[in-house]
């Protein structure tokens, strides 16, 4: 497929300035950006959407350049409900290190260029960004955005300046990149598109050129009906620190049939061949989830590598065979680079709370009484400290280990 029918066949297509569409297969300029802010120390798989969908223009002979946005990560992106907390300068960096780190992982290219706006914005005076900046826009333009309508209309809770100008900082990143490199096209998701459109404004009234904005839709969780993401409070991190590998496997395992043709094309680098060959062979045989088994292992490898991806399927037939309590001590121990971590010597509940297969003790209380919780196979009803290496399993599918 040309780059234009397998961005439309894989469904990364919201919002664009772009009206025919085969002009990305014969575009003069072959180069693109797609920045992330470093609100976290991880990227979410709302940000991999994203990062998908330049793998696919990178495969299709784009060169890449990823922004960390070390200026605009010390403002916050506008959420549509409140004010953002401000992170420290110190946690700025270090979140900004980690993300671009993913960043490249995903979007893998050897004509790969990493940037980063603190570079520029710590040169840029004030007045002088008012002067060429601000007297470019229009304040009823700025108005009309639907995330500012959101904060200042009848419940909203009100926007800072900081917040509201965000839309401009992000502008000028595109007119940035357009003087220094030649970048004409930005990528993002469909939350992101109005701030694409301040950038393509700036580079028309300033340099008298055209630039263009390509987004992907968000995607949304088929139960919660929620976009992934951060602010959502349902991440499924990149970080194998904050969402375990088996974590991040089982969560692909666990989706419905209705959402696996439309994951497979988002989150995979299967081709239209593959992608069609395994949901033929899981129509034959739904209650093997043989498309669900693919998108986990395809997903996983894209995220956490083709290693971890074998043996992530390798431990979870092993975790399921039904024999947990016959695991040794060393079994055990191999299976903590893929599990949620707890301490030797921490009391079970509290265990259970800090390794997230409980959200409280309370809880933990609850599910223990009801004999949902196994230390090693065998199911405990009372809080105790676990004073050696061991496997804890909340009810079919939530595993943790003790270390």
């Amino acid at each position: 497929m040309k780059l234009s029918e397998e961005l439309i066949w894989r469904g990364f297509h919201a919002e664009t300035s772009i009206n025919d569409l085969a002009e990305l297969d014969n575009r003069a300029s072959k180069k693109f950006y797609w920045g992330c802010d470093p609100s976290a120390d991880s990227l979410t798989i709302g940000n991999l959407a994203a990062g998908m969908m330049c793998a696919c223009f990178v495969r299709h002979g784009y060169q890449p350049y990823l922004l960390a946005g070390g200026a605009t990560g010390q403002i916050g992106d506008p959420k549509e409900n409140g004010e953002r907390d401000l992170k420290s300068l110190e946690e700025i960096e270090y979140n900004k290190a980690q993300i671009a780190e993913q960043m490249k992982n995903i979007v893998k290219s050897d004509d790969l260029t990493m940037v980063d706006n603190y570079d520029w914005f710590k040169e840029i005076n004030y007045l002088d960004f008012l002067r060429e900046v601000g007297k470019v826009f229009s304040m009823t333009q700025l108005l009309d955005r639907q995330f500012v309508q959101n904060r200042i209309g009848e419940d909203g809770g009100g926007i800072s300046y900081a917040e509201f100008s965000y839309t401009l900082i992000q502008g000028y990143d595109f007119l940035h990149l357009y003087r220094e490199y030649g970048i004409d096209l930005q990528l993002c998701g469909a939350d992101q598109f109005g701030n694409c459109a301040s950038g393509i404004h700036l580079i028309k009234r300033l340099e008298g050129a055209k630039a263009d904005a390509w987004s992907t839709p968000l995607i949304i969780d088929p139960v919660t009906g929620r976009k992934f993401g951060k602010s959502e409070g349902n991440a499924i991190w990149l970080s194998s620190e904050k969402t375990s590998i088996f974590d991040f496997y089982q969560f692909w395992i666990n989706q419905p049939d209705s959402a696996v043709e439309n994951l497979l094309k988002v989150y995979t680098f299967y081709d239209k061949p593959t992608i069609e060959g395994i949901l033929a062979e899981h129509a034959k045989h739904p209650e093997m989830r043989l498309a669900q088994k693919a998108l986990a292992k395809g997903v996983t490898t894209v995220v956490h590598g083709a290693k971890n991806a074998e043996a992530i399927i390798a431990l979870s037939d092993r975790l399921f065979s039904g024999e947990l309590d016959q695991l040794s001590g060393d079994e055990i121990s191999e299976f903590a680079q893929y599990l949620a971590k707890g301490q030797i010597g921490e009391k079970l509940f509290d265990i259970l709370v800090k390794t997230g297969l409980t959200s409280s003790k309370s809880e933990a209380r609850k599910l223990a009484a009801a004999g949902a919780i196994s230390v090693n196979g065998v199911k405990v009803k009372d809080d105790q400290p676990i004073d050696q290496i061991a496997l804890l399993k909340r009810g079919k599918n939530k595993f943790a280990v003790v270390m």
